[in-house]
């Protein structure tokens, strides 16, 4: 679990650098920022997504996601987290920002080979090499995202924590069931969420992300079955 820690730990220190630094940023650069995080968001998103073997994987993940996601209130929850913690931060973020914030980093730290292999790595062998690259990728994003969206970045170490960990704790269990077409099509499903995410930061959108997170358990349950009727 060192490698979670770690990495749990950069994306708070980054969190606090970017929050810290915020402050004397003026607000025509943070918005410049904001949109310069958006289209990375979108090339990352549309990187990963065409990592997918199979389209109706994506759709009937994202589907069934949406509707479990749609009917718990995902996105309601995160948002009453969000106005609980600015009301107990009293910082001038609007929930929007942290909920935001925190959707938007939790998937942009958690989805992609790195995460899967580096934490399954991890588990099944010790070596935190993969978990202690990302770290310092984490770090770096940390303090842009937390330029823009304030607490709600820091949040995300909480996601980071249970992802990651939880992927570490069941690595031995679950490693041989993470086939190579698996770990795409979770991946793939990740990443069309997080061009919802690039779609909002820029303002073209206002997709309730956080809705469709589900997607990402639901795709690589239903993976080895499309692959026996294909």
């Amino acid at each position: 679990m060192i490698g979670v820690i770690a990495n749990c730990i950069t994306v708070i220190i980054g969190s606090i650098i970017g929050m810290t630094f915020k402050n004397y940023i003026p607000k025509r650069v943070t918005d410049a920022i904001m949109i310069g995080i958006g289209l990375c968001t979108l090339h990352i998103g549309i990187s990963g997504a065409l990592s997918g073997e199979n389209t109706l994987v994506l759709i009937f993940s994202v589907a069934i996601g949406a509707v479990i996601g749609t009917l718990i209130d995902l996105d309601g929850k995160i948002n009453k987290l969000a106005e609980f913690v600015t009301k107990k931060t009293k910082k001038s973020d609007d929930n929007t920002n942290v909920a935001q914030g925190f959707v938007t980093a939790s998937l942009l730290f958690c989805v992609g080979s790195m995460t899967v292999v580096g934490s399954i790595q991890a588990g099944v062998s010790g070596d935190n090499t993969l978990l202690f690259t990302k770290s310092l990728l984490d770090l770096i994003s940390a303090i842009a995202l937390s330029a823009t969206f304030g607490v709600g970045v820091l949040l995300s170490c909480a996601f980071v924590l249970v992802f990651q960990g939880g992927l570490v704790l069941l690595s031995q269990f679950i490693a041989p069931f993470l086939t190579g077409s698996i770990q795409n099509e979770l991946i793939c499903a990740g990443s069309v969420l997080i061009i919802g995410l690039g779609l909002n930061i820029i303002g073209v959108s206002k997709i309730k992300v956080a809705n469709y997170m589900p997607a990402m358990l639901i795709a690589p349950l239903i993976t080895p079955l499309f692959n026996l009727l294909v």
